[in-house]
């Protein structure tokens, strides 16, 4: 066996291994996974174009079954109003398109036999192709997506009186379904009751959904707004009456029906074995279906955690009175900001975007010279640097290079000193015992090499040093040597702590050589002496 085949095997073996040490289910489940995000490639192709008009056209009718030159008649169609890129409708164009969304799995290969009249009707027209499920959910969520406006979301408040009388509609159901079965389970009204319990938790939860998703969508919208740092007066108006008065109303329907609701649900929660036996399994579709809503245990739990607290786990109730509150504060500030007298100014927002309309009306001569006059970067006689750009063209102009963020502090007073009051230390004692044994392991090391170089002594040359004890030595050295008066005098050395004395005498013709495990320090004319008890020779201290 060569040696790259013995790699390869190794390889093999170790990868083996790893999937071994792997639990098979969550190796499946990351397949599953890479397979179903795989769904969201042709949303972000160079052709997203032609992929949202093909999977438009699958997702439009009901079991739709298309040839490539079925999909290419409806991309011509769409090229001459302008929704495609030209040429997109080319039969051997689309043949490549479909391909694609069969590999990412939007799209699956239809059985249908056809009739072809010709060989190249055959080749364009005997394969079909059919969409996926995932895919039709994918491309309804894109369609939807690419529909919702920018503003905020109006939230189904209706909805809130509606499951509550659902709820209790689901018990009053509940109670018929259970007498109907215990005078004839396979009676026409035990059916006709089962039939109406399904109907209202159908309802309840989709109603439930619905509430949910535009809490949602509002409160998200909320927090992209209440961070804004700087307000115009006519939004700070609007906001005001957003948060005040239509956020007030939601947050009392919602704290109104909540108790209601609440009572229901305890009441279903000990009947709740009996109403999902009477929903019953889905049998005449299979065991690997997708049930309704409200189906399982599962979504009742979901639907009660909305509205009802549990320990240590709050309500989203709970969740939109916090993200009220948190939304008015912020809004507060924001008001504060805006019309307090601190500063150089309330606010310097406008003035930059009358500048920036300045700069977008004029041409380049003027706006060099706006530039100048505006912040006062002269080409010879700024002080602060150029902003660092994002290229090594050092001719682009300041015009055309990137965008830079201005600070708040810049934004609202015109200056970049820092504000507010230092930030309080706090107390980690992890970090603080981590720090202490980092000290005392580096303690121990010198105090062991200055132990080796205290029994080394007058015999250093004939020594091999450690690493840790050269350090100390070169250390103490380079002290000894900047103590030296002149060339031709001593010098001395002394470490406080361990009490290690190095000298430096300057001899004629004699060398030291000190060897370690990094290599050998020649020291010329020059004698090095030791000492581990600190003293200093008595002419050398009358000296100092």
């Amino acid at each position: 066996m060569t040696a790259p085949d013995h790699e390869a095997d190794v390889l093999r073996a170790g990868v083996a291994g790893t999937a071994a040490d792997v639990p098979a289910h969550a190796l499946e489940q990351t397949r599953d996974d890479g397979q179903r995000l795989q769904l969201f490639a042709y949303l972000q192709a160079p052709e997203h174009r032609t992929y949202l008009a093909i999977m438009r056209l699958f997702t439009s009718t009901l079991l739709a079954d298309l040839s490539a030159g079925e999909v290419g008649a409806a991309l011509a169609a769409a090229e001459r109003e302008g929704r495609v890129a030209p040429g997109e409708s080319d039969v051997d164009t689309v043949i490549d398109r479909l391909k694609r969304l069969v590999k990412w799995g939007n799209l699956v290969v239809g059985r249908r036999e056809t009739i072809a009249s010709s060989i190249a009707e055959f080749q364009h027209g005997s394969v079909r192709y059919q969409v996926s499920k995932l895919a039709v959910r994918v491309q309804r969520d894109v369609d939807a997506l690419l529909r919702v406006p920018e503003g905020a979301r109006e939230v189904s408040r209706e909805l809130l009186p509606a499951i509550d009388r659902g709820l209790a509609g689901i018990g009053t159901a509940l109670s018929d379904a259970l007498t109907a079965e215990s005078r004839d389970p396979r009676a026409k009204t035990a059916r006709v009751a089962r039939e109406r319990l399904a109907e209202q938790v159908t309802t309840v939860f989709l109603q439930h959904a619905e509430l949910a998703a535009t809490v949602r969508d509002f409160y998200a919208y909320l927090g992209q707004v209440v961070t804004r740092h700087q307000l115009a007066p006519d939004e700070i108006s609007g906001f005001r009456n957003l948060l005040v008065e239509y956020i007030q109303m939601v947050v009392e329907d919602v704290l109104r029906h909540t108790e209601t609701i609440a009572g229901s649900l305890a009441g279903l929660a000990g009947v709740r074995g009996e109403l999902l036996r009477l929903l019953g399994p889905a049998d005449q579709l299979g065991t690997d279906v997708e049930r309704a809503r409200g189906r399982t245990a599962a979504d009742w739990q979901e639907l009660t955690d909305w509205f009802v607290d549990s320990p240590g786990r709050p309500s989203q109730v709970a969740a939109l009175r916090e993200a009220t509150a948190r939304a008015i504060g912020s809004l507060l500030a924001s008001v504060k900001r805006a019309t307090s007298g601190g500063g150089l100014v309330p606010g310097r927002r406008g003035e930059l975007l009358k500048l920036a309309k300045w700069f977008d009306g004029a041409d380049e001569a003027t706006a060099h010279r706006l530039y100048s006059s505006a912040f006062g970067l002269h080409s010879a006689r700024h002080l602060q640097p150029a902003p660092d750009y994002d290229t090594d063209n050092d001719k682009v102009s300041w015009r055309d290079g990137p965008v830079l963020d201005v600070t708040v502090s810049v934004r609202s007073r015109g200056d970049r000193g820092a504000r507010g009051r230092t930030s309080r230390v706090l107390d980690d004692p992890m970090t603080e015992e981590t720090l202490l044994a980092q000290a005392r392991e580096a303690d121990q090391k010198r105090s062991a090499a200055v132990a080796e170089l205290a029994s080394a002594g007058t015999r250093l040359a004939e020594q091999q040093l450690s690493s840790d004890a050269l350090g100390v030595l070169c250390e103490l050295l380079t002290l000894a040597m900047a103590q030296r008066e002149g060339s031709d005098e001593q010098g001395t050395a002394l470490d406080p702590v361990h009490r290690l004395r190095v000298t430096v005498r300057p001899v004629e013709g004699q060398h030291t050589e000190i060897a370690s495990a990094s290599g050998v320090l020649v020291l010329r004319d020059t004698v090095l002496e030791l000492a581990g008890d600190g003293a200093i020779p008595e002419e050398q201290e009358t000296a100092r």
